[in-house]
């Protein structure tokens, strides 16, 4: 119930959508019963009019009923209709309320904190579970108090006419709305919680699938995760043969107490009759509303059966937000800066409690306007120093100041404003060049973008594309080559024009003549700035004022390039 609260808290911003949509549901229920009791009695008088005679005919208002069927007739139409419309509206707020919280949460846990899961439990987290979320107003919040609401009201009025009746009324309602929703709640929880933590596996399997098709082929060992899948698809089929059986045996129930109820009614309202203290056309009249009444209670088997689901959902995507971030924000504003030299001073990094330290007394300074080259291997330490830099990771020992200001008085988004990044990872989205360009500068015009694409030497392949800028890069940028990649990288950061530039094996994975061409076209994008060149190889450094060795995360003794 706690996970439940919650959910309803962050729902706060669209509670009107969401009232509106419970109070046209009881609108829609209440007309309909008022319909059916209407009708009901209106054709038994009629009928009792005929047969009384001439006179009595003429005696009996046939207008104000009928005029009463037709009016609850066109404004149950109107209410049922427009409910859809509000509650689905409601939904889809709600739906883009989760999605905007979620990745507000999610932010800052980059990329420290989402080490640990899979590529494909973050999609299951992030697409699945907050669609399944979506169940939780329309199949158990809004059923379950519009019914609360039009029971009450049905019931005060069978009140009126019988007592019993509406006693019966009031059992069959309270069996219907609560015991059979408990009961199907109870036999489909723990089927519904596995049929989610079934389809989220079967992601995971899926995606690292996709990702890794050529390892797979390559080794044949696509049959063995085949066999998996199917696995996991068998169990899912036979959970959701058992939430089948369970709805059917909810429906079954509800349909018996439903005509268990409009019969113990009619024994209350004949009764009543046979004593003389309430008219022959009432009976009709309780029969049908008691029908009617049960539209209000038939949704809530099925409610609380998913409510497992929905509560698995909910947890997965709890228990992701309630992360810690590696870097709590330091409070206030951040700091302006007049100058951009960094100051390490035996700084001790490490990613796990127990984990060796993969930066062990660094002693680094980098005075602004410098071109520093940082070369070390496979562990030395080099990603870790700009995980560091960029504010990803804390440092747990040592002083380190970025501008003559305490590092850790910066967030990962106030140090972004003063270093850009170009590396052999630089992700390019499945967007356009544009689009892709203007993550580094969301205002930039057409004109800064041709700018920047003339400094990075790739405006005239993007001329010669049919659609300019509005080319394609497809996935992780396919459709280009590595080179052209990287210059839009270079691009990137000509656009983002910051004082920093952190150079990540900018050159890895492309040949020595695209290699050659990316580093002179380099030069222009590093005139002015403080450079970080970071490599394994010795490409690059000569264009470097010092050069430094990490090793063991530390610096072994300076050497000039």
């Amino acid at each position: 119930m706690r996970i439940m609260m919650r959910l309803l808290a962050l729902f706060g911003r669209d509670s009107g959508w969401m009232t509106a949509g419970i109070l046209l549901a009881c609108l829609t229920i209440l007309v309909n019963f008022g319909l059916m009791t209407l009708s009901g009695w209106f054709l038994a008088s009629a009928a009792m009019a005929g047969l009384a005679g001439f006179a009595a005919q003429n005696a009996f208002n046939f207008f104000s009923p009928a005029a009463g069927v037709r009016f609850f007739a066109t404004i149950r139409v109107l209410s049922r209709y427009t409910e859809r419309l509000v509650t689905h509206e409601a939904t889809f707020r709600l739906l883009a309320t989760l999605r905007v919280w979620f990745y507000t949460k999610l932010e800052p846990l980059a990329p420290a904190a989402l080490q640990s899961y899979r590529a494909g439990d973050l999609l299951s987290r992030i697409v699945a579970d907050i669609d399944t979320l979506n169940l939780f107003y329309l199949r158990v919040y809004v059923p379950f108090i519009a019914a609360a609401v039009a029971a009450l009201a049905m019931v005060g009025f069978f009140g009126i006419f019988s007592g019993p009746a509406a006693a019966a009324l009031a059992v069959g309602l309270s069996v219907t709305g609560l015991a059979v929703p408990l009961f199907t709640q109870r036999r489909g929880s723990a089927a519904g919680a596995e049929i989610n933590a079934l389809n989220a596996q079967m992601r995971m399997e899926m995606v690292d699938a996709i990702q890794g098709m050529s390892e797979l082929l390559t080794y044949n060992a696509a049959p063995a995760l085949q066999a998996r899948v199917a696995g996991l698809n068998g169990r899912l089929i036979a959970r959701q043969a058992e939430m089948s059986a369970i709805t059917g045996a909810g429906l079954a129930a509800s349909g018996l107490l439903g005509n268990l109820t409009m019969l113990a009614v009619a024994i209350a309202a004949t009764a009543k009759i046979t004593a003389g203290t309430l008219g022959a056309a009432d009976l009709p009249m309780l029969a049908l509303g008691s029908m009617a009444a049960f539209e209000a209670v038939a949704p809530l088997p099925s409610a609380l059966q998913y409510y497992g689901q929905i509560r698995a959902a909910a947890a997965r995507i709890f228990e992701l937000a309630d992360q810690q971030p590696a870097i709590i924000p330091p409070p206030g504003t951040a700091p302006k800066l007049v100058n951009f030299d960094l100051d390490l001073r035996g700084i001790m990094l490490r990613y796990a409690e127990n984990a060796a330290f993969a930066l062990n007394g660094l002693d680094l300074y980098i005075p602004q306007g410098s071109h520093i080259g940082l070369q070390g291997s496979t562990g030395a330490g080099k990603s870790t120093l700009i995980n560091l830099l960029l504010r990803f990771y804390e440092y747990q020992d040592g002083t380190a100041s970025f501008g003559g200001v305490d590092l850790r008085m910066f967030s990962s988004e106030a140090i972004a404003t003063y270093i850009s990044v170009i590396s052999q990872r630089s992700y390019l989205f499945h967007t356009t060049i544009r689009d892709n360009l203007l993550l580094a500068k969301g205002d930039a015009s057409a004109a800064d973008l041709w700018h920047a694409l003339d400094v990075a030497q790739l405006a005239e392949f993007v001329r010669a594309q049919p659609l300019g800028l509005d080319t394609i890069v497809g996935e992780a940028g396919v459709r280009l080559s590595g080179g052209q990649a990287r210059r839009v990288a270079i691009a990137r950061a000509v656009l983002k024009d910051t004082p920093w530039l952190i150079l990540d094996e900018p050159t890895e994975g492309l040949d020595p003549i695209t290699e050659r061409a990316f580093l002179h076209d380099l030069q222009p994008v590093m005139a002015g700035k403080t450079v970080l060149y970071i490599t394994h190889r010795a490409a690059g450094l000569a264009l470097m004022d010092h050069t430094y060795i990490l090793s063991a995360g530390k610096l072994q003794p300076k050497r000039h390039s």
